[in-house]
């Protein structure tokens, strides 16, 4: 699928400050809801057709899709990214990978063992290498690879242009151990995911020097240790071709070559269809059309039930027939035109779902959960009342079997931030927050101050007009003191006749609402008689309307890409609004029109408005009509409660655009409105997400077997910056407590496992209690397959084994351009 909403690259930056004590967040039990000696929930299994590789044919072609040309080779620079990972995990030592249960595994083509030999007075790790392993130029892995890594990534040398040194800012000293093929690492202080230092693993003649390390690998890499070596990159062609390693030690390659080809989302299906790919993630419209396409498989040339022109009935098609033959040559014409159009549209899908009948989807779970992210730095959010509020608004059940239901995946919300279901750290720590529960989200939304009519509120000590009337106001104040006394004079004069003028006018007002009695009782009479489906369509109207009316698509209107946040509160200018006889005498009239038109009387939203019909004049300063739909909303001090939710345009991103589009109605609920922006895919996280510019939006973060190390960047608490701006580090919603911060410190420096993991449970409860960020689901993994292809698919957790991928037997190998042939 595609990777809108995911961070580009997985770096890890660790930020060295003191802990502080203060500011801790207090909340009850917040040891998450389950016992340390639960049992934890089984993940998804894989989906690869796994088969023994004796059965695999050797040779032929695999063509592997991928989003776009890896940036860099190197995996430690800031703009790594998902193909980066790709191709280096075929190419380079991962020294521990994970398993399909997402735990971190030893490696035996590297390693023949790896463990801590002493704990005091310091942490040491004794590798053993394996003693075939060695680089493609012949020269063996050793330890001088392992001394130079640690120099450039240890962030003591700024030459290195480097975003990733968690943990290798820990080690004291490599040394060479009682051979050539041992390796001893001192750590100054204990650090409990050592597995995760060292892979990829690079060779000295990379990490060496800030030279080859910032540019050298960005786009080749001659020296490598994997099962395959690479042998080109092809930027006119967007492909990196990889090749056979003859000097791997390990199980042989089955292929002759693997080619990673760039092909973005939305071209996957025209590059399954005409042999370009054999493999490529897909979304699940493209997974439908393959399941389609293998249903259809015996449909003994019948037409299709779908595509183009499936859904036209017996009668549409008769008479587009008939005024295709009929006698206005004009529109014959046309409509011939559009019949050989829809025939060829006809022709060309059902070309294009016969070859989809040589794939296979094959699903899981991906590594990586969707959140919905609370920018806590500014606005309404910054108060954490106001974040819990919008949590305890979710159904997360409902928004995971949106997703995952259809898919036939199981739909369960995610219960962690830092863990994946079946995963040996998992439990469910969403108890620190709380359930669903519309009427408790509500009450903390009082307590913040927000509530109903608190939109049309004045500020507290403030009269009728806005903000800037009033500092307009008292500069000019100031400036008539600076005059003569003359004009005070003449001001207090001014203020004696308003005042009578004002008596005037109540008294007139007061007559009008006497004659005008009768009248409103006649409209309030009337207006009982609507009926209660009148009303229950009109609700219905007005909250698809509010969505609506807060709903833009960047680059797609007349409206500015950098949006601010939407105007609420009272106008600066003066507004026109009706007097309430003038409301009621507007209904009255509009229900009279429609009963002689024949119409059902109702009275439309906007002639319901709060002010009632638009036109009438009213005093300076009222406030402008408040939109039906904003009936319910809450608000305070003359400002509506209406959150910036960002989501992205792509075709690829329809799923986050559903699932935004429940959670804005879930919001609407309790008086939360939202004001949806949608944004082109390229610039979705980079000019918002990790510019702050947003109040609530959805992406995601990837797996990790080791979270104390990978975690704390992405929830550490926000540090203030010399030029007033903050220092986030991957914490994107702004939202973190020193609390949180220990607990990460203390998982990461703990060499117990179950200790760490009870450390990380703690942490996660109150990263929930902070409600930052909330989690909803797994994300889905569809990858669409050649049906011949073996051990390759939807992998879970685990990492692949590339030297397994092959066609099940020769009868089947060749390459995508044979099969198309």
């Amino acid at each position: 699928m595609s990777h809108v909403g995911v961070p580009r690259g997985t770096v890890r930056k660790r930020r060295t400050l003191a802990l502080l004590t203060t500011g801790v967040l207090t909340i009850p039990v917040l040891a998450g809801c389950s016992s340390g000696d639960e049992e934890a929930p089984r993940g998804v299994a894989q989906d690869i057709a796994p088969t023994a590789r004796q059965a695999v044919a050797d040779g032929s072609t695999v063509n592997w899709a991928i989003d776009a040309l890896p940036a860099t080779f190197n995996a430690f620079q800031a703009d790594a990214d998902s193909a980066t990972t790709r191709v280096t995990e075929a190419l380079l030592p991962t020294l521990f990978p994970m398993d399909k249960a997402g735990q971190p595994r030893l490696n035996p083509d590297y390693l023949e063992s790896a463990k801590v030999i002493e704990r005091e007075p310091k942490q040491v790790v004794l590798y053993k290498l394996n003693q075939q392993a060695v680089w493609s130029d012949g020269r063996e892995i050793g330890a001088p690879d392992f001394v130079a890594q640690w120099r450039a990534l240890r962030g003591k040398d700024s030459a290195f242009w480097t975003a990733r040194n968690s943990g290798y800012e820990r080690i004291e000293k490599i040394e060479r151990g009682a051979d050539d093929l041992q390796v001893r690492v001192t750590f100054s202080k204990p650090y409990g995911d050592w597995r995760s230092l060292f892979s990829p693993l690079y060779p000295k003649e990379i990490t060496g020097s800030p030279e080859t390390f910032n540019d050298g690998a960005r786009t080749t890499l001659k020296n490598t240790a994997g099962p395959f070596v690479l042998r080109g990159v092809s930027k006119a062609d967007g492909t990196v071709t990889l090749a056979r390693n003859p000097r791997w030690w390990g199980d042989k390659a089955k292929l002759d070559t693997l080619v990673f080809r760039a092909v973005a989302p939305k071209d996957r299906t025209k590059a399954l269809t005409d042999g370009t790919v054999d493999v490529a993630d897909v979304d699940p419209s493209t997974a439908d059309r393959i399941t389609l396409a293998r249903r259809d498989r015996g449909g003994n040339g019948q037409p299709l039930t779908h595509g183009p022109g499936a859904d036209v009935s017996p009668a549409a098609a008769l008479y587009s027939y008939a005024v295709a033959h009929g006698s206005d040559e004009k529109a014959a014409e046309a409509e011939q035109a559009a019949r050989a159009k829809n025939r060829k549209a006809v022709l060309a899908y059902a070309a294009e779902q016969k070859a989809l009948r040589d794939f296979a989807v094959r699903k899981s779970l991906e590594p990586a959960y969707t959140q919905l992210a609370l920018n806590g730095e500014s606005g309404p959010l910054a108060d954490d009342r106001v974040r819990r509020a919008v949590a305890r608004a979710l159904d997360r059940e409902e928004l995971a079997r949106t997703v995952l239901g259809p898919l036939g995946l199981p739909a369960k919300p995610l219960g962690s931030h830092l863990a994946l279901a079946g995963q040996p750290g998992y439990a469910d720590g969403s108890g620190a927050l709380g359930e669903q529960n519309e009427k408790e989200a509500r009450a903390l939304l009082a307590d913040a101050g927000w509530t109903r009519g608190g939109a049309l509120q004045q500020p507290k000590d403030t009269k009728a007009g806005s903000e800037a009337e009033k500092k307009g106001e008292k500069e000019g104040e100031e400036g008539a003191d600076a005059d003569t006394g003359e004009e005070k004079k003449t001001t207090g004069g001014a203020e004696k006749e308003e005042n009578a003028e004002k008596k005037d006018a109540e008294k007139t007002d007061k007559d009008a609402e006497k004659t005008d009695k009768d009248a409103e009782k006649a409209d309030k009479d009337a207006e009982k008689d609507e009926g209660k489906a009148d009303k229950a369509s009109r609700d219905e109207e007005d909250s698809a309307a509010s969505r609506d009316e807060g709903l833009y698509i960047v680059g797609e209107d007349d409206k500015p890409a950098a949006y601010a946040p939407a105007a609420t509160g009272t106008s600066a200018v003066p507004a026109l609004a009706p007097a309430r006889h003038a409301a009621f005498q507007s209904a009255a009239l509009l229900r009279q029109a429609a009963a002689v038109l024949g119409e059902d009387g109702a009275v439309a939203a906007q002639d319901k408005q709060p002010g009632g019909a638009a036109g009438a004049y009213a005093p300076a300063g009222t406030p402008a009509p408040a939109p039906a739909a904003a009936k319910g909303q809450l608000g305070k001090d003359g400002k509506a409660l209406t959150l910036r939710f960002v989501l992205p345009s792509g075709p690829g991103s329809q799923s986050l655009r559903t699932v935004g589009d429940k959670i804005a109605a879930m919001l609407e609920k309790i008086g939360i409105g939202t004001e949806i922006t949608k944004v082109p895919d390229e610039s979705y996280f980079k000019d918002h997400i990790a510019s702050g510019v947003y109040d609530l939006a959805l992406y995601s973060w990837p797996a990790s077997a080791y979270p104390a190390t990978d975690g704390r960047p992405i929830y550490a608490k926000p540090e203030p910056a010399t030029d007033g701006s903050l220092l986030v580090e991957q914490n994107y919603t702004r939202v973190g407590t020193d609390h949180i911060d220990q607990l990460f410190d203390r998982a990461a420096g703990e060499l117990d496992e179950k200790a760490a993991r009870d450390l990380m449970k703690q942490a996660d409860a109150r990263i929930w209690a902070a409600a930052g960020s909330i989690p909803l689901y797994q994300r889905p993994q569809l990858v669409a397959v050649d049906k011949k292809l073996a051990n390759v698919g939807a992998f879970g957790f685990a990492a692949p084994r590339y030297q397994d991928i092959g066609f099940k037997n020769r009868q089947a190998a060749g390459s995508s351009a044979d099969r198309k042939k």
